[in-house]
């Protein structure tokens, strides 16, 4: 890999453009039934700051589930809403490429970021394929145990005297040293893990990101960094780490400094962000929103594999997948035109009434209950979902183990973030079994 490149100046469009004409932070909010779904952003920051999109959603599955939106911050895009066209669209990579990006943000042309999800096959297939060994079925028996160890420590660790904020010392602690393991990173450093992911998905949230220089320096630190460590494992015989396989890959160690840092991002933020929100996410459904689920799974333990899926499609941690048409393509009876951005609203597809019963519940029993959109399908499917629903699994093992109860004290702050639809904050406090 050539050598880290140096960092680009800011473009005229820069962050700020990605606020302009928002909703302010605080103002009211229009109803649901009074908007113009003509004209209608959804991805507002502000609706999901507030985590208040759920009604605008259900109108547009019910009235426009295929949505043109001509004016955004990022460009016009169409909403595809409903659990069936989201399966569509997924399942049909030849129509829907993923280059150019998979978020609604289009990437700069002076700082593009290529990354395998972000690609078509046939350099998806082979660079997907250099790395997803490493959360295969023989790692993930070999991690096991190191999940648990870590995991009954940071539980037993908590001051269950006091209040603390679940998101830092439980969900980011614990997805932070399984990233930092799956990097071979230095352990001491792995908080750099969190602050990068944020930054990555955080281009447009004012809480992390402030100016177009700081969004790339901080990305380009992030380069720097792990340009060392690659440096190190490609003069060395290839480990089981990441950086050791994209190093030593056929298909991935000739790279551009880019190509690397794209690759970086994804992985760093599939391992992290993630399942870090559905760790948080399924405490606050199952501890506040519906305790009697928490006290069916206390009563039968059985129920846990189907309890981690229930989390995981409650939560939809990744809100939309963005994909971009090859063709001209009719779907909902509206055609999407060659060369429009498409955005697979996950998040809506996982509460579609015509395919759950009581579809905005958390209902550990429900039937075919892994039948969800929050790993997505097709080639892009995620490649370490196992590894994320074992570290879910091992983690509410681990409560039920040690407590009765998991008290939300406050509503959560939520990310304003269109993308990963996450928290920044959930205080708790936590009482232990008698």
């Amino acid at each position: 890999m050539a050598d880290t490149a140096s960092a680009p100046t800011a473009t005229s469009v820069g962050v700020e453009a990605f606020r302009k004409n928002g909703i302010p932070k605080g103002a009211p909010l229009p109803k649901a039934s009074d908007i113009d779904l003509s004209n209608f952003d959804i991805s507002d920051p502000e609706f999901w700051r507030r985590d208040a999109f759920w009604d605008y959603f259900t109108r547009m599955r019910k009235e426009d589930p295929v949505n043109w939106c001509p004016d955004s911050p990022y460009g016009p895009y169409w909403s595809i809403t409903s659990y069936k066209d989201i399966m569509t669209v997924d399942t049909s990579h030849g129509v829907f490429s993923s280059e150019g990006g998979i978020t609604i943000v289009d990437q700069d042309e002076d700082f593009q970021l290529p990354m395998f999800i972000a690609m078509d096959p046939p350099k998806h297939d082979l660079q997907r394929k250099t790395v997803q060994s490493i959360v295969g079925p023989d790692n993930l028996k070999s991690f096991e145990s190191l999940i648990r160890s870590r995991t009954t420590e940071i539980l037993d660790s908590l001051d269950v005297s006091q209040p603390f904020d679940w998101v830092d010392k439980v969900s980011i602690e614990l997805t932070t040293m399984m990233l930092a393991t799956l990097f071979d990173f230095p352990f001491e450093d792995r908080r750099k893990l969190t602050r990068w992911s944020d930054v990555a998905t955080g281009r447009n949230n004012p809480d992390i990101v402030t100016s177009e220089e700081q969004w790339r320096g901080e990305l380009l630190e992030c380069l720097g960094y792990f340009t060392r460590l690659w440096n190190e494992r490609v003069n060395a015989d290839q480990k089981g780490d990441l950086i050791s396989m994209l190093a030593h890959g056929e298909h991935t160690r000739n790279m551009s400094p880019q190509e690397y840092l794209g690759n970086l991002i994804l992985l760093i933020v599939g391992g992290n962000d993630t399942t870090r929100n559905s760790m948080t996410g399924g405490v606050l459904a199952m501890m506040h929103k519906w305790p009697d689920q928490w006290e069916k799974l206390k009563a039968d333990p059985s129920l846990l594999q189907s309890t981690v899926s229930e989390i995981i499609r409650w939560q939809t941690p990744l809100a939309h997948m963005r994909r971009t048409a090859l063709q001209d393509y009719e779907i909902g009876g509206k055609t999407i035109r060659k060369g429009d951005k498409v955005l697979m609203w996950y998040v809506s597809g996982n509460r579609d009434e015509t395919q759950y019963t009581r579809p905005n519940d958390l209902w550990i029993e429900r039937p075919m209950v892994r039948r969800h959109l929050s790993f997505g399908f097709g080639i892009h499917r995620c490649v370490g979902n196992r590894l994320a629903e074992l570290q879910l699994q091992i983690l509410w093992e681990e409560i039920l183990k040690r407590f009765d109860n998991i008290e939300v004290l406050e509503e959560p702050e939520h990310i304003p973030s269109s993308f990963v639809k996450g928290y920044s904050k959930m205080m708790v406090k936590v009482t232990p079994k008698a």
